[in-house]
């Protein structure tokens, strides 16, 4: 399950995991003008683990997702 919310600089998406095994915490994706961010809560730190993407890293990624292993570059848009 994921729900979708459209604030006033950011779009953020909540991603649920759900299933019969072990669950982990809500996955939180911040999309902004300049970068994406990643957050989920750690109960083993207590604490919220947060990484920050720019949009060329966050193409990238996109791109990488359907492809064998290897090493890549893209294109300019």
């Amino acid at each position: 399950m994921f729900s979708i919310e459209h604030e006033f600089d950011a779009t953020v998406v909540t991603l649920v995991d759900e299933g019969s095994q072990y669950l982990q915490e809500d996955v939180i994706v911040s999309t902004f003008e300049d970068c994406v961010t990643v957050e989920q809560y750690d109960p083993r730190t207590d604490s919220v683990q947060k990484i920050t993407m720019s949009m060329t890293q966050m193409r990238d990624l996109a791109a990488a997702i359907s492809l064998p292993e290897g090493v890549y570059t893209r294109r300019p848009d």
